[in-house]
């Protein structure tokens, strides 16, 4: 079966991320082409980028990257819910893409973002640094807009819509990561 985590990309004190991802979660756990599990960048504890080594090499010293390496490698793809910080992502998860190398090669991703223009900002980015470790970003997205999918901030209540653009994002992310399987061997 595929293995899909969905990666809470957040780990700041009081963010509404976590809301987001048990909201996609919800939805994609009905699904039956792929199984989909929560990672919780919060739950990781990963300091800063501490490696003597690129993370191209693949030779980890620290126990920490090891752990986070056996994460990323045990699936097949990726969903990212992701905020904007002053137009970009958060830096504890473009820390978590630099952190390891190979063990995200020839997968796919798919992006949830949200914050005042729907995260479109921090997604663009993530996708280059996708598109650089090798993992194929899908096309189809969901942009959560403060206020329209928070209209009592911090509660998230998303647009009725929303679903239906997750199902395409979804549904995007199950073929390509199909398809990838092939390349990864």
């Amino acid at each position: 079966m595929t293995r899909i985590a969905i990666v809470v990309g957040s780990t700041r004190p009081g963010r509404i991320g976590r809301n987001v991802a048990d909201w996609v979660h919800q939805i994609a756990s009905k699904r039956t082409e792929a199984e989909y599990e929560l990672v919780d960048l919060a739950d990781q504890d990963l300091p800063l980028y501490d490696e003597a080594l690129p993370a191209a090499v693949g030779q980890y010293a620290q126990e920490h990257t090891k752990r986070w390496a056996e994460v990323v490698r045990r699936y097949d793809g990726y969903l990212v819910v992701t905020p904007e910080y002053n137009h970009a992502p958060p830096a504890a998860l473009k820390n978590a893409f630099d952190l390891v190398h190979a063990e995200w090669n020839n997968k796919a991703i798919g992006f949830v973002g949200y914050g005042a223009a729907g995260g479109a900002r921090a997604v663009e980015h993530l996708k280059l640094v996708a598109v650089e470790l090798s993992i194929a970003p899908v096309s189809a997205q969901v942009g959560l807009l403060i206020p329209a999918d928070f209209p009592a901030y911090p509660e998230f209540t998303p647009l009725e819509h929303r679903e239906s653009e997750l199902e395409r994002v979804l549904n995007q992310l199950e073929s390509w990561t199909k398809a990838l399987a092939a390349v990864r061997g």
